[in-house]
């Protein structure tokens, strides 16, 4: 004959533990499948729990229904999404970019070539973009684009990269409408922007720096040919067409030559937000505030200057083609090995 243990009563189910009680719940709610093992401690939970003022309006076999929902025959769906996880240990970029910025531009009278005014509105969203997700370890932006450079061990969302180009497109197009009046005091704004996304995997240290490179060169590129061109309408009396026309073929040093010769402008004296664009970076601030505190064996109180230090994202406007920028800031690059 066999002997057969008597099964003892579940520590975790006894009714004067309460909290045991919701651990179970957790348990069920939370377990990928219903195995007869849950299915026996919810049958006990039946039969022991009644009463409880925790359950009272919540029934066992309810917490059950709701797990095997998920387990319907409609889940199959779930084998059509794509697995979009990206590559481990290599740099995670996502690129925004403004959808149709020119016309959102002249429907808000933006200033021509450069309004400041835009330009502190999209930092200050890559500010709150950095900020809320803090694996961001760099980014840069100019015009109507930012740059968002993730750690290249980051395994936030497990590195899905749909989930990285939402939660980024999301964030920063909600602070562009939210920190809009900041701005833009006497602008209504008329409807909401739009920014696209993408991401893009940089296998190196190289790689990344030549990214931002790229893009820094495309700034320069672009504002020296927005600041001619606009000149040339503004203060020469061109019109759009006949400017773009005196302008095709021409080179840098064409352009600078007009700009000089014509209006009297030294590019190299355009500030540097125009001409570099702008690099977000963590860095170590000291913040000096007020402190109260009592006094020993006194009832009397005393405020006192205490200093903290934590990290703040910094925009910078800076050369980032060059060493300078990487040798002040080697703390950004992770080691390639």
């Amino acid at each position: 004959m066999y002997h057969v243990t008597p099964l003892r009563k579940p520590r975790f189910l006894v009714k004067r533990k309460v909290n045991r009680l919701v651990t179970l719940r957790k348990l069920m709610l939370n377990s990928k499948r219903l195995t007869p093992l849950y299915e026996s401690l919810a049958s006990y939970f039946l039969k022991h729990s009644r009463g409880s003022t925790v359950f009272a309006k919540t029934s066992p076999v309810h917490l059950i229904s709701l797990r095997t929902m998920a387990k319907s025959k409609f889940e199959y769906v779930r084998n059509f999404e794509v697995d979009d996880t990206c590559l481990r240990n290599w740099w995670i970029v996502v690129r925004l970019d403004g959808r149709n910025f020119h016309k959102f531009a002249e429907q808000h009278s933006f200033t021509k070539p450069n309004d400041e005014r835009a330009l502190n509105l999209m930092t200050r969203c890559a500010q709150a973009v950095m900020e809320e997700l803090e694996d961001i370890v760099i980014a840069y932006g100019q015009s109507d684009e930012y740059s968002f450079v993730f750690q290249k061990k980051s395994n936030w969302f497990k590195r899905r990269a749909s989930k990285f180009m939402t939660h980024v497109a999301s964030q920063f197009a909600s602070s562009y409408v939210f920190y809009w009046k900041d701005y833009f005091q006497d602008q209504t704004l008329l409807y909401p922007p739009g920014f696209d996304g993408r991401v893009i995997l940089y296998p190196s240290n190289q790689n990344l720096r030549d990214y931002l490179s790229w893009r820094q060169a495309d700034c320069h590129i672009n504002n020296l040919f927005n600041t001619v061109f606009w000149n040339l309408v503004q203060k020469g009396g061109l019109t759009t067409s006949q400017a773009e026309e005196k302008l095709r073929g021409t080179l840098s040093g064409d352009k600078n030559e007009i700009l000089f010769s014509e209006f009297n402008i030294n590019y190299n004296n355009e500030p540097l937000i125009h001409r570099k664009g702008t690099a977000l970076v963590w860095k170590k601030i000291d913040e000096i505030t007020m402190k109260t505190i009592k006094l020993t064996n006194e009832e009397k109180e005393k405020e006192i200057l205490v200093t903290r230090t934590r990290k703040k994202v910094t925009p910078l406007h800076c050369d980032l083609i060059g060493e300078e920028f990487w040798e002040e800031h080697s703390e950004i690059l992770e080691d390639d090995s």
